[in-house]
């Protein structure tokens, strides 16, 4: 179930109700938690759950679940499984054929996207990105190409180093948006190019504060001609040692053109 990611609230009525009658609370810190229970008036019996003892907690939870217990899964702040802990218990509670019912409510991605002024009928959320530089760079490189906008996590002290590997490897002049400390009392909004915003986290410390969320616009569509010279690019290599069904396969993966297409442009290739 979501709980608040600032705003005490953004709690739903319903989500209350679910903490006040659960058997137990599955918390990812249970002493943060255990404030939010006493802020309410609440007190229930709490649990530790996250990303170093979650797979050890799962039969004594599945126990409880089937000796007609209700097990409230909570996260810090936010919705539990978005880049937070719960995936394997609600995979292992599936399996055993036990009901698992979501609770909605805040979720620091959605609320970014929801005030970037960036596309929001497409995007793609990437969790947090690595924290060394070289793997960092691998994964937004494979995002170069990514039509979809798209919404990170980040750690305060990382911000400006991956701001500044955005707009080296994204492109310094796409548009983005970093959204802090969002329902809370600092809640900032920062709009601009990447490295614009890559600058400015450098040169202004309250950006580097507080929960973050980085929201990039996706890649603007290559001309038609740029698209086609680059799927003659990707099917000259492949067809060095593939034949053209497999070559075909590939190079629409690689290049989000049309199976058919490619095959069709890879037996003109072919052609002596």
């Amino acid at each position: 179930m979501a709980t608040p990611i600032g705003n005490l609230g953004d709690l739903a009525p319903r989500a209350r109700e679910v903490l006040a009658s659960a058997g137990v609370v599955a918390a990812e810190d249970t002493r943060r938690t255990g404030q939010l229970l006493a802020r309410l008036g609440l007190e229930r019996p709490l649990v530790s759950l996250h990303e170093h003892n979650e797979r050890r907690r799962i039969d004594s939870l599945l126990s409880r679940l089937h000796a007609g217990e209700d097990v409230a899964v909570v996260s810090d702040a936010g919705t539990p499984l978005v880049s937070d802990p719960g995936l394997l218990l609600v995979r292992a509670a599936n399996a055993a054929g036990v009901e698992v019912r979501t609770v909605p409510g805040p979720c620091a991605a959605i609320a970014a996207i929801s005030v970037a002024g960036l596309p929001t009928d497409r995007f793609v959320f990437e969790g947090f990105l690595p924290s060394r530089a070289a793997a960092r760079r691998a994964r937004l490189d494979g995002l170069r190409s990514e039509s979809r906008s798209l919404v990170f996590y980040e750690a305060p002290q990382r911000l400006a180093d991956s701001l500044d590997d955005m707009a080296g490897t994204l492109g310094e002049t796409r548009r983005a948006v970093v959204a802090r400390e969002l329902t809370k009392l600092h809640e900032s909004v920062y709009h601009g190019t990447l490295r614009e915003l890559a600058d400015r986290a450098r040169s202004d410390p309250d950006m580097s504060r507080g929960e973050i969320v980085v929201v990039v616009e996706g890649a603007s569509a290559p001309p038609a001609a740029t698209a086609a010279a680059e799927i003659d690019r990707v099917l000259r290599v492949l067809l060095k040692t593939l034949p053209p069904s497999q070559a075909a396969a590939i190079a629409a993966e690689l290049t989000g053109a049309g199976r058919n297409a490619c095959y069709a442009r890879a037996m003109s290739l072919r052609e002596p």
